[in-house]
């Protein structure tokens, strides 16, 4: 497997003798020095040129980066289904090496460089042979650090996660295992992972990126809560299924309140009251069951 400094060169190189291609820069997880550093890491590079159309309609220049084991051009993907495509401006190759380097290379004008640079608070510069790219502030992940939610935004977080989560039990009952589960990692874990930031972030001395997806949780979380956190994923029988949800459940109330008490917010304990009666209720019915909540005789008349 090629070097990080074999592939920086060559990436540079290749920059370097080629006239169309004006100024390199990096984002992504090579550019954040708090980035963990492993062998997975790909290389997103940008190359800004005056002109995309000589790199998107012939390909042999890509060969010069090495043997592909299979390259990726979303705009393909786009433009088959549809969509809106202006590789006038930019176009973008991921491309995945016969040594298991990857390079996300994307190609763009000076007018969408002047557009999008900077934006990501994770850009360095690499090479600028006219002097066009502006100035910028030290790459760093600032960008992508949490920030403490707004009042506004833990109650709605809090009102997803108990609110979506009869759509899973629903699917359950209904033996919807697809529904069941697409529901619960789809929709019920975007507020969990929510949550889990911001205890994460309530609980450092500095902000702090947990990371996309939450890849970092495991860094920042407690042992315990760490434990919780992992068996709320679950394997494909029912059984598994309702003991990772309760222990989201738990876990989701145990952070959820503890934001709220650090940030002085409300927390709607109702909400939870509830929400946790009705899944213990679908937890409890059998499939020939007619009502979910069998009426009193006063609501019966």
């Amino acid at each position: 497997m090629r070097s990080e400094k074999e592939m920086m060169n060559l990436i540079l190189s290749i920059a370097s003798e080629d006239e169309r291609i004006l100024a390199v820069y990096m984002n992504g997880s090579r550019a954040n020095k708090n980035a963990p550093k492993d062998l997975f890491q790909d290389y997103d590079i940008v190359y800004v040129v005056e002109n995309t159309a000589p790199f998107v309609e012939e390909r042999e220049w890509l060969d010069q980066f090495g043997k592909r084991l299979l390259m990726q051009e979303p705009a393909q993907h786009d433009e088959a289904l549809g969509k809106n495509v202006n590789a006038d401006r930019s176009y973008t190759y991921l491309m995945l090496f016969a040594d298991g380097n990857r390079i996300d290379l994307h190609v763009e004008t000076i007018a969408s460089m002047r557009d999008e640079y900077g934006n990501d608070s994770l850009t360095i510069p690499l090479l600028d042979k006219r002097g066009i790219l502006p100035d910028i502030p030290l790459a760093s992940d600032r960008g992508y650090r949490m920030k403490k939610p707004t009042e506004a935004e833990f109650l709605t977080s809090c009102n997803e996660f108990w609110w979506c989560l009869q759509n899973v039990v629903k699917g359950i009952w209904r033996d919807e295992l697809p529904y069941a589960k697409e529901m619960f990692d789809g929709v019920v874990r975007v507020p969990l992972n929510h949550m889990t930031s911001w205890w994460i972030q309530q609980n450092q001395n500095a902000p702090v990126a947990t990371g996309k997806m939450g890849k970092y949780f495991k860094c920042f979380l407690p042992e315990t809560l760490w434990e919780q956190y992992k068996h709320t994923y679950s394997g494909p029988s029912y059984e598994d299924f309702w003991r990772s949800l309760f222990i989201a459940c738990d876990l989701f109330s145990t952070l959820a309140r503890d934001v709220a008490s650090q940030l002085t917010y409300p927390y709607n304990e109702e909400e939870e009251k509830h929400m946790l009666l009705y899944i213990r209720q679908v937890q409890s019915l059998s499939k020939e069951a007619m009502e979910i909540f069998k009426r009193t005789a006063s609501e019966q008349e």
